[in-house]
């Protein structure tokens, strides 16, 4: 039977720590990549082909161990991960991302992932929010009715904004709790879902058609370490590390560190402006996040 329990012993939380923090830079460099591409060749398609394709390669081993469908994983969780942290979850993503600077699309997409995690959590696995966890709800709509009022680069966001990256949060979020469930390791479930989703994206190759052949070779470049060395390999192993070691609330909070890391980035890279609402959304939601998970909180969920 599957071991579903995080390690939490002291001796593995400051591993932990670290393997979800590495996740939020990795996290603020591929928001910022999205958004670099939309100026080129690379279609979103070319993008989910790097960034699963690549890690399928470097993981094929441990799909030895594990074989294509394994299943002491079981379907519904193994079905759960592919699509909440796959490629229908990268292609939900870069929708939004494309129509959205890098300092809203922080707040809105792994922002929001934290808080949809703890939502899971409370109405499907039965944790109660403390007073410090709803406090940090509270906070999150704080966040998202300053972006309403003020939006980065003096532009409008749209619907794709506000309602498509928070459904891909809670499709990572998804994707999160069931990981927990499925009792695979961290190389196992980043071979399975690369895999995966590499056999979902290359028949649509014909249907949507791809750049990779033809687009540059320097802006190809550029997107095989954000897309597939950095998100695609580094950051779905340390995630999962996080979540075995920490638990899944718990590893899902620390990236409410990433809208702060995406706005600073977005400026100093994309010359994105940071107006004073939106440095407030950025900072009241991470603040509210990180409030939500109960990660300060004295009684546990």
């Amino acid at each position: 039977m599957a071991t579903t329990a995080p390690t939490t012993a002291s001796g593995s939380a400051a591993p932990g720590a670290a393997a979800a923090l590495s996740v939020v830079g990795i996290w603020a460099t591929w928001l910022i990549s999205m958004r670099y591409s939309k100026g080129g060749m690379l279609t979103p398609l070319d993008l989910s082909l790097l960034r699963f394709g690549i890690p399928a390669l470097v993981l094929s081993p441990f799909l030895l161990r594990t074989g294509l469908w394994p299943r002491r994983a079981g379907t519904l969780p193994l079905l759960l991960m592919i699509v909440g942290a796959g490629a229908p979850f990268f292609q939900v993503a870069a929708f939004g991302l494309l129509a959205t600077p890098a300092s809203a699309a922080g707040v809105l997409l792994p922002g929001t992932m934290p808080l949809a995690t703890a939502l899971i959590g409370m109405l499907v696995l039965g944790e109660s929010p403390d007073r410090l966890r709803q406090a940090g709800m509270l906070a999150i709509l704080a966040g998202g009715l300053l972006l309403l009022v003020g939006t980065s680069s003096g532009t409008t966001l749209g619907w794709r904004s506000y309602l498509v990256l928070p459904f891909g949060a809670i499709l990572w979020a998804i994707y999160t709790h069931a990981f927990r469930k499925s009792g695979l390791s961290a190389f196992e479930a980043g071979a399975l879902i690369c895999f995966w989703s590499t056999v979902i994206n290359l028949p649509l190759i014909p249907l949507l058609g791809s750049n990779l052949v033809v687009a540059p070779m320097s802006e190809i470049a550029l997107q095989i370490i954000p897309q597939g060395l950095l998100s695609g390999l580094l950051a779905t192993i340390l995630y999962g590390v996080a979540v075995r070691m920490l638990g899944a609330t718990k590893a899902a909070a620390y990236t409410a560190v990433t809208p702060v890391a995406a706005a600073i980035g977005g400026a100093a890279l994309l010359g994105e402006t940071l107006d004073g609402l939106t440095i407030a959304a950025t900072v009241v939601t991470g603040v509210g996040v990180l409030l939500s998970t109960g990660l300060l909180s004295t009684r546990r969920p």
